[in-house]
């Protein structure tokens, strides 16, 4: 499926759900992303992971709710399974992705900016670079006697300020690789947007409709 359209699905689906509650689509949409995910063949670690951290968020959050005594058993079953959509699905979106394929996607088919599409590529790429960054900040104030945790200001503080010195010099790598923002482009490689896209969008868009209408509790 096309990037752009598979995002589009996601979102679509997971803005729709956060506002109906009907736990037996939230079922069959988990299901669904779970088979999927499996097709695709992610990873069985991935995949315990995916369900072991909603899982415990989910369970704190229904027995939180039971403890009040105000909701109803078919809301809290609502929650429990929301939660594990929004997860299934965009674990399904992330891990079938490539974020390079994305980019392009998004300034091809969905005609984004190139500076938005390829910043955000860029951004991605420098997660490594920033986990490393974060690790010398950490040191470098061990040696010192301090020691930052995740939560402290100071760590975030320079992390911006060494991410805002990356942003300078990646624009300057990309104006002096011929990059000229609102300048007529080639593609080296095309991403295509085909009808069996929009009928897979169309189709799975239906269904879910179905499943919120027909009256399943």
């Amino acid at each position: 499926m096309n990037p752009t359209i598979k995002l589009s699905l996601v979102i679509l689906i997971a803005f729709e759900i956060s506002f109906t509650q009907v736990w037996t689509v939230n079922l069959a949409l988990l299901i669904v992303s779970l088979l999927l995910m499996i097709y695709a063949h992610v990873s069985f670690k991935r995949l315990l992971w995916l369900t072991a951290v909603p899982l415990f968020f989910a369970s704190a959050l229904v027995w939180s709710l039971k403890l009040q005594g105000s909701t109803t058993p078919h809301f809290l079953g609502v929650i429990f399974t929301r939660i594990f959509v929004y997860v299934y699905l965009g674990g399904w979106f992330s891990q079938t992705t490539q974020p390079l394929a994305l980019a392009r996607s998004l300034e091809q088919n969905a005609k984004l900016p190139a500076k938005f599409a390829y910043g955000f590529l860029a951004a991605f790429n420098l997660m490594p670079k920033i986990q490393a960054e974060v690790a010398t900040i950490k040191a470098a104030a061990l040696m010192r006697g301090q020691v930052l945790h995740i939560w402290s200001p100071q760590l975030y503080f320079k992390v911006i300020l060494a991410a805002m010195n990356w942003s300078d010099q990646l624009a300057a790598a990309m104006t002096s690789h011929g990059f000229v923002e609102g300048a007529p482009r080639t593609y080296a490689t095309t991403i295509p947007l085909r009808h069996r896209d929009w009928w897979l969008l169309g189709l799975s868009l239906l269904l879910v409709q179905l499943g919120l209408f027909c009256g399943l509790p």
